[in-house]
C-alpha cells in the first residue's frame, strides 16, 4: 500500500452535489482539499436530475415552513435542520449560482431553476468553484476501505493501492437512488462499520406503476397542472398537486413522486387508488356549466367538442369511465351523462400495482440516524474527524427542489467546519 505523500486537510468521498459544494467551501476557506470520486466523471446523477434541467432549490425564503416540508408522520425532521439552514438557506444559494454567472428562474410550486434550463450549468458552477480553491480530483477510483484508530478515521484506501490521509473526511457518497451514477449505498456501509446508526434505504420519490391498461397507452403525456387524491377503502390517505406524466409502466412526475412514500406504506394494507383531477382550478358547478355550453352542439361528436377542455389523450379513458360511447353526439348527451362526465374529469380514477424500486427512485428514504450527526457542523457525534452530509442523512424530503437544497446546505456547513478544524489543528 502506498500512502500519498502529503497530509490532506479534508478529503472528500463523493462527487456529487453535496461533495463538490462541500470541496469548494472547505478550500475556499482555505483548506487543502482531495476530492474522490468512483465514477470517471463528477455529478453523474446532478447532470440527470430534472430530466436535465436541474431543480436547483425551493423559493421558499420562510424557513420555519421550508422545514416543514421535510417533517413526516410525526418525524420532526426540522429540528435538526434549523442550524444548518440558519447557516445557508435557501437565498444563499440562489445567490451563489447568480453571483457566479448563472442566472435563476421560479416556476411552479417554487421550483427554481437554471434559466438555460440545463443541469450542465449547475455543474459547471460547481466544478469551477473546485478548480478557483484548487480542489485535487481523483476520479474513476473506488474507495475500498475506510481505516478508524480509535474516534478518528486514520487513512482511507483506493483500489488502485492508494492510500489518502487527511485530516478531516467528508463522506457524500449519495443514497442508493439510481445506482446507474454510482449512487450503490457504499456510504452506508462505511458508516455502519464506523459504529453508525443506519436505517436500510428504500424508495422514496419514485415513480408508480399502474393496473390501468388505458393508462400505458399514454406513455410520453405530460399534464402540467392536476391534482392526485390517494384513498383506500374511499378514506382519503394524501393529497398532491403539480404536474405529472405518464410512462409506459405508468406515471411520474413532481405530484406523482410526492405521493410515493404514502402509496408505499397504503400498499401493505390493499389497494391504492388514485384519483386524478384534470381540471382542479374549476370547481364541480363552474364544470358542468362549461360542459353544458359545449355540448351544446349540433352535428358534433362528444369525443370531437372536448377538446377545448382537456387534454386530446385523455377523452378517451375520461369518457370510458363516465360510461359514453365517444361516437354519441354532443347534443344528445343526457344530464345524467353529463353529470358523470364532470365527476370522471375531476376524478379520473387508476389503480396502483407498485412502485418502480430503489432503483429507479429520485430519492431514497433511510439513513444515518440524526441524532448521530451534530447538525451546528454536520460531524459525526462517533467519529471525531468525519461529517456526514446529503442523501447519507437519513431525511425524507419532498421533490421540487428540496433535495438538492440540503445538499447546498450540508455541503456548505461540512466544508466550513472540516475546513476550521483543520486550521485549529494546525495552529
Amino acid at each position: 500500500m502506498k500512502p500519498e505523500r502529503e497530509t490532506w486537510d479534508v478529503a472528500v468521498v463523493g462527487g456529487g452535489a453535496a461533495g463538490m459544494m462541500a470541496a469548494g467551501r472547505a478550500a475556499s476557506c482555505g483548506a487543502k482539499v482531495v476530492l474522490i470520486e468512483k465514477n470517471p466523471g463528477l455529478g453523474k446523477k446532478l447532470l440527470i436530475t430534472g430530466g436535465g434541467r436541474c431543480n436547483v432549490t425551493n423559493a421558499e425564503f420562510d424557513t420555519r415552513t421550508l422545514l416543514s416540508k421535510f417533517n413526516r408522520r410525526g418525524k420532526k425532521t426540522d429540528q435538526f435542520l434549523f442550524s444548518p439552514f440558519s447557516r445557508h438557506g435557501v437565498e444563499d444559494s440562489i445567490a451563489f449560482f447568480n453571483d457566479r454567472g448563472m442566472p435563476t428562474k421560479i416556476e411552479a410550486n417554487k421550483r427554481v431553476f437554471p434559466l438555460s434550463n440545463s443541469a450542465q450549468s449547475v455543474w459547471g458552477v460547481l466544478v469551477q468553484y473546485m478548480k478557483e480553491h484548487n480542489v485535487r480530483v481523483i476520479s474513476g477510483i473506488k474507495v475500498t476501505k475506510v481505516v478508524r484508530d480509535g474516534n478518528h478515521i486514520s487513512h482511507i484506501e483506493l483500489a488502485n493501492g492508494q492510500r489518502i490521509i487527511a485530516n478531516s473526511y467528508i463522506f457524500a457518497t449519495g443514497g442508493k437512488s439510481r445506482a446507474e451514477t454510482g449512487s450503490t449505498g457504499d456510504g452506508f456501509n462505511w458508516l455502519s462499520s464506523l459504529g453508525h446508526t443506519v436505517s436500510e434505504p428504500d424508495a422514496s420519490l419514485v415513480p408508480l406503476t399502474l393496473k390501468d391498461v388505458w393508462a400505458k397507452e399514454l406513455a410520453g403525456v405530460s399534464l402540467s397542472n392536476i391534482t392526485l387524491t390517494l384513498l383506500q377503502d374511499g378514506k382519503k390517505f394524501g393529497k398532491q398537486s403539480g404536474g405529472m406524466v405518464f410512462t409506459h409502466q405508468g406515471i411520474s412526475g413532481p405530484a406523482v413522486l410526492n405521493l410515493s412514500r404514502d402509496v408505499r406504506d397504503l400498499l401493505s394494507y390493499g389497494q391504492a387508488i388514485l384519483n386524478l383531477d384534470l381540471l382542479p382550478t374549476k370547481n364541480q358547478d363552474a364544470l358542468d356549466t362549461e360542459l353544458r355550453s359545449l355540448l351544446d352542439q349540433e352535428n358534433k361528436k362528444v369525443k370531437n367538442v372536448l377538446g377545448t377542455l382537456l387534454p386530446g389523450a385523455l377523452i378517451s379513458p375520461v369518457l370510458t369511465q363516465a360510461d359514453i360511447d365517444p361516437d354519441t353526439q354532443a347534443n344528445s348527451v343526457t344530464r345524467t351523462q353529463r353529470l358523470s362526465l364532470a365527476k370522471i374529469i375531476k376524478n379520473l380514477s387508476m389503480e396502483v400495482k407498485g412502485l418502480l424500486g430503489v432503483e429507479k427512485a429520485i430519492v431514497t428514504s433511510g439513513g444515518v440516524d440524526l441524532t448521530e450527526i451534530d447538525f451546528r457542523t454536520m460531524r459525526s457525534r462517533l467519529v471525531d474527524n468525519l461529517y456526514i452530509i446529503g442523501d447519507l442523512l437519513n431525511i425524507d424530503r419532498p421533490s421540487g427542489g428540496y433535495s438538492l437544497q440540503l445538499c447546498w446546505t450540508t455541503g456548505i456547513v461540512a466544508g466550513e467546519s472540516a475546513a476550521q478544524a483543520a486550521e485549529k489543528g494546525a495552529a
